[in-house]
């Protein structure tokens, strides 16, 4: 059996094998895999080039179910791939099983989580790229999107840089399926709503029959020949084969009443199994250079931005290592990403103000191993927080970094401010919050996140700040550095209150109070160890909200400590205005004279005349 009676063949057994796991399972999205059944046949048997025994090769094909929901049509073409057994894939949603609800790459064969709509076209963008310009090989990145998920800003984001960087390789296909979860969608069968759109921002769009397998295999090949980022708009039934179901609302995620009817309706269990096209060649299609590191150095006693520091270290970072790759939101000449710009013009991408695009770009370049840092003004990256989430399922190797965080950028005002950014990174599994204090400090933490697997944050600065360690010295993730030794009070900073903290230290010594200050730099992992050996009185300072902050990050560190000594959180405790760094620090209270006033309360010293 081959061609067209293959893939009808193969269709039917693909909706077969969804019904099935889905009622093992009693739950799931069948119908959702049924609609697109046929669109994912004729592309696993003819089109997708993918070695299963060896799933990160660059030279692979991509394959992305964006509709992550339709996971039974994804574990079922697995099944006719010959890569998973009956029996696994009726594991379907079982606590036992990798075959979740929704798709994670505890699968080996997937690349990203899907499951929350609108990221499958934005992480192929990155993986398109990836493929075209860094690894240049041959392949192609397939995403399967649903109907209803072109809603999503996301998804336009992704036609946008799609057409800009020429992502010929790139292939989207929505199944049209006309029912979302809750009724019809905004479009319905609209085809041309779908293709005009994706025409008018430079793609090739093609629209068929999504039943019709020769009509799809046309479509298919076209699309390889297009010269341009393609999508094809496939009009399906949900729930197609099944007259129960078949193009009915109320079947979203449900499995079917009666599935042993519906299977012999569909023409019983099939067990056909494709042999699936390996690439022609293995490998990326060029070798990455590597060189030793020459990180910048600053002269004690000088003043630079943190966030200056870190562009002159990615810099130096990316002409040291081949792998590590930058992409910016237009923000380079203020988070100073241009300065790898210029230095390694071939790994740099600018995304524009796409935020959730830049993301998701940096999670699909990440797939065969490449290491990328994203930057942008550390309050926008708020807008891409659920790609940050997803990332982490996906188990994602990638850099953020953050610039003009908090009240110390001054004159902008709070919308550029970012002072939920600590307490949100924090909050994403298996992450790292890095927040230097000076150049130096930051240039050694940024060769660190380069050698760090999962989502390593970085909190810059805006301002010049003082250069108060040596070049030499060494910072590792999960350290801290002690600043000033006092056994009366200790002052825990990070970032801009650091040097505050300093001063304040100065002051209270002309007072006779000992305070010991420490800089910690690294919020997530903390330095438990040195947090738990204080017995002193402790004051934190942070240019953040007290919510989820160093503060909270100290106080968790310390609470199965017996006997806690007494905390005071500094914090952006009001909606802060525009105004100089110095007046903004002051108004929110974390300046030397607010944070020396909070140590002398805690020990019981009078305040100076």
């Amino acid at each position: 059996m081959e061609g067209p009676e293959l893939w009808r063949e193969l269709g039917q057994q693909l909706r077969v094998d969804s019904v099935r796991c889905a009622a093992a399972a009693k739950s799931g999205h069948p119908t959702s895999g049924m609609s697109a059944a046929d669109l994912m046949a004729v592309l696993l048997a003819k089109y997708l080039r993918y070695d299963f025994d060896s799933p990160k090769d660059p030279a692979n094909d991509r394959l992305v179910f964006s509709k992550g929901h339709a996971s039974t049509l994804l574990y079922a073409m697995y099944r006719a791939a010959g890569v998973i057994s009956d029996e696994e894939l009726m594991s379907y949603r079982q606590f036992s099983s990798i075959f979740e609800g929704h798709p994670t790459p505890r699968i080996p064969w997937v690349d990203v989580a899907t499951g929350s709509l609108g990221q499958g076209l934005p992480y192929g963008v990155g993986m398109a790229i990836a493929g075209k310009q860094l690894d240049r090989t041959p392949m192609r990145t397939w995403v399967l999107l649903g109907d209803s998920e072109m809603a999503e800003g996301s998804q336009w984001e992704a036609f946008e840089h799609a057409a800009f960087y020429e992502l010929d390789n790139l292939i989207g296909i929505i199944d049209v399926n006309r029912l979302g979860q809750r009724g019809e969608t905004m479009h319905g069968w609209d085809l041309d709503s779908y293709a005009n759109r994706a025409r008018a921002f430079g793609w090739h769009a093609i629209e068929i029959d999504g039943h019709d397998v020769e009509a799809v295999d046309r479509a298919y090949e076209e699309a390889l020949g297009a010269g341009k980022p393609t999508v094809i708009v496939g009009r399906t039934l949900k729930g197609k084969g099944v007259k129960a179901v078949e193009n009915k609302p109320g079947w979203h995620g449900k499995a079917l009443d009666n599935p042993d009817q519906a299977i012999e309706e569909l023409g019983g269990i099939r067990n056909l199994t494709v042999d699936v096209a390996k690439p022609d060649s293995s490998g990326r299609s060029r070798e990455l250079e590597s060189d030793a590191l020459e990180l910048p150095r600053y002269e004690l006693g000088g003043e630079v931005a943190t966030r200056k520091a870190y562009g002159e270290a990615l810099a130096a970072l990316g002409k040291a290592r081949g792998d590590v790759v930058a992409l910016d939101g237009e923000v380079s000449n203020s988070t100073f990403a241009e300065i790898f710009r210029d230095a390694v013009p071939e790994r740099y991408f600018e995304m524009y103000i796409a935020e959730q695009q830049l993301v998701a770009a940096a999670v699909g370049i990440q797939v065969t191993g490449w290491r990328p840092f994203a930057s942008t003004f550390a309050a926008f990256l708020s807008r891409a927080y659920d790609f940050i989430r997803m990332s982490a399922i996906s188990r994602a190797n990638y850099c953020l970094v953050g610039s003009h965080a908090g009240v110390s950028i001054g004159e902008d005002g709070p919308s550029q401010m970012a002072l939920e950014d600590i307490a949100s990174l924090r909050a994403v599994h298996g992450s790292t919050v890095l927040h230097p204090s000076d150049a130096n400090q930051t240039v050694k933490l940024v060769a660190k996140m380069a050698e760090t697997d999962g989502i390593i944050y970085l909190r810059t600065l805006r301002p010049n700040t003082p250069v108060i360690y040596d070049a030499d010295e060494d910072f590792e993730v999960g350290g801290s550095r002690t600043l000033r030794e006092g056994d009366d009070v200790a002052l825990v900073a990070a970032g801009v209150t650091v040097h505050e903290a300093v001063k304040a230290a100065d002051e209270l010594a002309q007072e006779g109070i000992e305070a010991r200050v420490i800089d910690l730099y690294s919020i997530k992992p903390l330095d438990e160890v040195t947090i738990r050996s204080l017995t002193i009185p402790i004051v934190t300072i942070e240019d953040h909200f007290p919510e989820g902050g160093l503060g909270e990050a100290v106080l968790a560190a310390l609470a199965e400590v017996e006997e806690r000594p007494r905390l005071v959180r500094l914090a952006v405790w009001e909606m802060p205005h525009s105004g100089t760094p110095a007046e903004l620090l002051a108004a929110a209270g974390i300046d030397a004279e607010h944070i020396a006033d909070a140590a002398r309360r805690l020990v019981g010293a009078p305040a100076p005349a």
